[in-house]
């Protein structure tokens, strides 16, 4: 790999953008392909098909093999509410490769002994948030049904652009939180994103199914192309 092309791939690294390197197998030529500049590339279908998937592959195209290295961040959830429901889905989504961070200002709930292993972050949201660095490859998930909490804590994965945001309660507890979010400056096109009632409608009932529920909408979301996403829903 070139020294230039290797700097620009740890700038978008360190800045936890994916990029893809290309490389023609029979000349050994490379170019890199940041995910902005995925839409105007000749291999647009290719590069996103393999980012969705997270996994590099051999493809080929124009008449050339290529080998596509797909560098992508690691996948981080961040869950506002520690109770029965993330004590579930903090280990499961651990499981799966996501770095998991739980928020919850009641230090009753958000202690070590319910959540081994698990950092905890015992702060209000507006305190807690900022610092764990939200962004598009963060899933977002509010589950306190505490509007103090909840709320401002959406509205911080709104100004992130998590690529999910789930929030527990039913479809009239959901229509009076868009309500709350609208008076606080909310768009109609934020509060959509919300997935709630929260997780793949999957007859779950208990905790530990719920949380399957979720982590399998989260996987639907971020693997999927839009149209599959459509029906999984």
């Amino acid at each position: 790999m070139k020294l230039e092309i290797l700097h620009e791939l740890n700038a978008e690294r360190a800045a936890r953008r994916p990029a893809i390197l290309v490389t023609d197998t029979e000349s050994g030529e490379q170019r890199l392909v940041k995910a902005a500049a995925f839409s105007k590339d000749p291999l647009r279908a290719e590069l996103e098909k393999q980012l969705r998937t997270g996994k590099s592959a051999s493809v080929e195209a124009g008449g050339k093999k290529l080998f596509l290295n797909v560098y992508a961040p690691t996948a981080k959830l961040v869950i506002v509410g520690a109770v029965h429901i993330s004590q579930a889905l903090a280990p499961l989504a651990r499981s799966l490769g996501y770095d998991v961070t739980v928020v919850d200002p009641r230090t009753a709930f958000a202690s070590p002994e319910r959540f081994p292993d698990v950092p905890l972050v015992a702060e209000w949201p507006d305190t807690a948030l900022p610092p764990l660095n939200v962004d598009a490859y963060t899933a977002f998930v509010a589950v306190t049904h505490d509007p103090k909490i909840d709320d401002p804590a959406l509205l911080h994965a709104f100004e992130r652009n998590c690529f999910y945001i789930g929030a527990l309660g039913s479809r009239k507890t959901h229509a009076k939180r868009g309500d709350r979010l609208r008076a606080q400056g909310a768009k109609e096109s934020d509060i959509a994103r919300i997935h709630a009632p929260i997780g793949l409608a999957i007859g779950a009932v208990s905790p530990s199914e719920i949380a399957v529920a979720i982590m399998a909408e989260i996987t639907a979301v971020l693997r999927l192309p839009p149209k599959e996403k459509e029906e999984a829903a």
